[in-house]
């Protein structure tokens, strides 16, 4: 709890500075304090009590979000097998797990980045072995920049939401995670299965590439 008030007090007091450098720093692995979620929204709930701009906070946690998930996924992406095949002993990274997710990553391809994104203990690893796999750099950014706003743009928004009843909120941060990751895996598997099931045509007997025009109707 000593924790948690300091960190309220040193973002109270430098504002959306100090939302930056903490979520930036988390995400290039340096931890902090107390979890970025709490971090996220306790700017929500600065915003809700009009200390700091909600839009302004967002901007900010996506930036800091997307600023340290890039630099990290650069850093991998240019000295990742150098880093592999010397073992420093100051790097915290076991090859085991990276080799697994950099399974889960080429296996799932991109729709596996936005959700591993979205998973708490997770979203580092992610971003590293998206770095070692060399995905294009484009569609990365791309990638994080939507999960960065889904994400960190949604515990914000949270935050905002539950301002009035903070402590309650506080003790229950593992059920509101919980429902907000749920919630944001159920929207992305329907947008997706969706997005497929329109791009592609019927193939079976009876479906729409079978079908064929009348004989009395002349297609220009």
């Amino acid at each position: 709890m000593d924790k948690l008030n300091d960190v309220a007090i040193f973002v109270s007091h430098y504002g959306y500075l100090a939302i930056f450098l903490l979520v930036f720093l988390q995400e290039i692995g340096i931890p902090n304090p107390v979890t970025n979620e709490l971090v996220l929204m306790f700017g929500g709930y600065l915003s809700y009590f009009g200390s700091l701009s909600l839009v302004k906070v967002i901007v900010t946690v996506i930036l800091a979000d997307v600023s340290g998930t890039c630099l990290l996924f650069f850093s991998f992406y240019f000295f990742g097998n150098w880093l592999f095949s010397h073992k420093p002993k100051w790097f915290p990274v076991k090859a085991g797990t990276i080799d697994r997710l950099k399974r889960y990553v080429h296996r799932r391809g991109t729709f596996g980045i936005f959700i591993g994104r979205l998973t708490p203990f997770l979203r580092g690893y992610v971003s590293v072995a998206a770095g070692i796999l060399r995905i294009r750099p484009k569609k990365f950014v791309t990638i994080v920049t939507f999960s960065a706003l889904t994400w960190s743009g949604g515990l914000v928004a949270i935050g905002w939401m539950v301002a009035p009843y903070w402590n309650i909120a506080i003790d229950n941060l593992g059920i509101i995670q919980n429902i907000l990751l749920l919630a944001l895996i159920v929207a992305a598997i329907t947008i997706t299965g969706w997005y497929v099931l329109r791009s592609k045509p019927f193939s079976k007997s009876g479906g729409l590439d079978n079908a064929k025009p009348s004989p009395s109707l002349k297609l220009e």
